[in-house]
């Protein structure tokens, strides 16, 4: 009760009645997690935080939301919208599922007792939403594939790169990770472009960073269905996931991202996603299933940047029309490489 939040006591975030013995009583109108409305509770002390939060893409979720849109789907529906709460919005939480307890996604569960932590835990935090492709890359989990040089050998948590403004906005409604993002390399390493060193004078702003410096494949997943089982319990199911490596073109060029090629994975939707909530999605090749991706692995030196031929003229790095499903050629036009860059030297 010694720290700043203890001090406002109980009442003043979970509500009840004080003053009185009976539990029952006592408990009357509490509120198990009262940043679920953090302009009424976090907002009166931490008022530009919470202000700036309401566009961050953490709560707004434009990321899936427009990205649903784009397959035609009515995000606005009673049925698409039971279907995003339960399947798509379990991972994003409040204020207190940050900085009190675990996400409910995890079942929540107290961080350290009551503390309100500052800075949200690496782990029980940004890595149980974002662990099963940044998380595990990140730490090097994947059997074969190293992790990233910012944690095998720095250390660096989370926000050492995604800064306040990342994590609680900064004000502005950005489309999805990608629009106007806020953290890129070049924010730490801003001389890369202007260093003399050939290959980055060569590549520049034609390549993502990652295509030279993701340290191997990440994981890929496809053909996720979801709905409830026969008890009614929320449930899906989903291919096997694989690991990958391909580069395709950049479908949307960017003053932030001007590269013509990218990394990608395959993502998990589908035309039937939705399909147990009788969601059509009435224009699912309208986006691509291969989307651009920035692994986290990080390596300085890696397979593909020991020698240009490892990329020049290998038909196994590229994202080429034999390596797309047939039905999923028109959707993933805008990424598919056309012609291999040659080899060197011939």
């Amino acid at each position: 009760m010694e720290s700043t939040h203890g001090k406002l006591g109980c009442i003043a975030c979970h509500g009840g009645t004080g003053g009185v013995a009976e539990k029952e009583v006592a408990h009357k109108g509490m509120v198990q997690d009262p940043t679920q409305k953090p302009d009424q509770v976090c907002g009166t002390c931490h008022s530009d935080i919470v202000k700036k939060t309401a566009t961050s893409l953490h709560t707004t979720q434009n990321g899936y939301l427009n990205y649903l849109k784009a397959m035609g789907a009515d995000v606005n529906s009673p049925a698409t919208q039971e279907a995003f709460n339960n399947h798509c919005a379990t991972c994003h939480s409040t204020c207190g599922q940050c900085h009190i307890s675990r996400p409910k996604a995890t079942d929540s569960g107290l961080l350290a007792g009551h503390t309100i932590k500052k800075v949200a835990s690496l782990s029980d935090t940004c890595m149980v939403c974002h662990g099963a492709r940044v998380g595990d890359e990140y730490r090097g989990n994947y059997d074969g594939v190293d992790g990233d040089v910012h944690w095998v050998k720095l250390g660096m948590p989370c926000v050492t790169c995604h800064k306040d403004d990342s994590l609680h906005g900064d004000g502005q409604v950005r489309a999805n990770l990608y629009d106007k993002p806020e953290t890129t390399c070049l924010s730490c390493h801003k001389t890369v472009l202007t260093d003399g060193v050939q290959q980055h004078t060569l590549h520049g702003t034609k390549l993502a960073c990652q295509v030279c410096h993701a340290a191997g494949d990440y994981k890929n997943c496809s053909n996720c269905h979801v709905g409830k089982d026969d008890k009614g319990l929320i449930m899906r199911t989903l291919d096997p996931s694989w690991m990958d490596f391909k580069i395709g073109k950049n479908p949307t060029k960017t003053a932030d991202r001007p590269y013509d090629y990218v990394l990608v994975r395959h993502v998990p939707t589908n035309a039937d996603l939705f399909a147990y909530y009788k969601v059509t999605f009435t224009t699912p090749n309208a986006v691509s299933s291969w989307r651009p991706t920035t692994p986290h692995n990080i390596q300085r030196k890696t397979t593909q940047n020991a020698a240009c031929n490892n990329c020049h003229g290998n038909d196994k790095v590229f994202l080429t029309k034999d390596k797309v499903l047939p039905a999923e050629l028109d959707a993933n036009k805008s990424v598919i490489v056309d012609t291999v860059p040659p080899k060197m030297g011939q």
